[in-house]
């Protein structure tokens, strides 16, 4: 995994509101709408928004389109490769 994607993977980690919103993703059995998103995190949506932004730059999550709603999954990929670089560090 390239240093860069790593980089902004952990910056994007680096939030609890980040990490919450990934919990909610595993807990939902890797799918989780927008609106969903509002019921669990006290936030106002251009907020939130900007969070999930963050997620999906950082390709931990995809987002995808089903007609005026936004659905999100987890990329276990991306996760796995993550965590299989920090598994590179340990001693």
């Amino acid at each position: 995994m390239e240093v860069r994607k790593v980089e902004r993977i952990s910056k994007a980690l680096g939030d609890p509101s980040r990490i919450a919103i990934l919990q909610q993703l595993r807990e939902k059995e890797n799918c989780l709408y927008c609106h969903e998103i509002q019921d669990f995190i006290d936030l106002a949506q251009p907020s939130i928004s900007h969070h999930v932004k963050q997620l999906a730059d950082a390709d931990l999550i995809y987002t995808l389109k089903e007609g005026r709603n936004v659905k999100y999954k987890l990329n276990q990929t991306v996760l796995d490769e993550y965590v299989a670089f920090l598994n590179t560090l340990k001693v």
